[in-house]
């Protein structure tokens, strides 16, 4: 593992990067909402069927 290398690579990265603007971050936002919307879509999905093969409902 080299060290000073890797330091270098890490700061050439940072130097490189920007930071979003509005239209990209709000791209990103979205994305990502709908990506946890729809996770929690499927659990909610998964737990309502359990529930109902189970019996659990009554």
């Amino acid at each position: 593992m080299d060290v000073p290398y890797d330091l270098s690579s890490y700061v050439r990265v940072l130097k490189m990067a920007t930071t979003p603007t509005t239209n990209e971050f709000l791209q990103v936002s979205k994305i990502a909402g709908a990506g946890i919307l729809l996770v929690g879509l499927m659990g909610f999905l998964i737990g309502a069927i359990m529930l109902v093969l189970t019996g659990g409902g009554v």
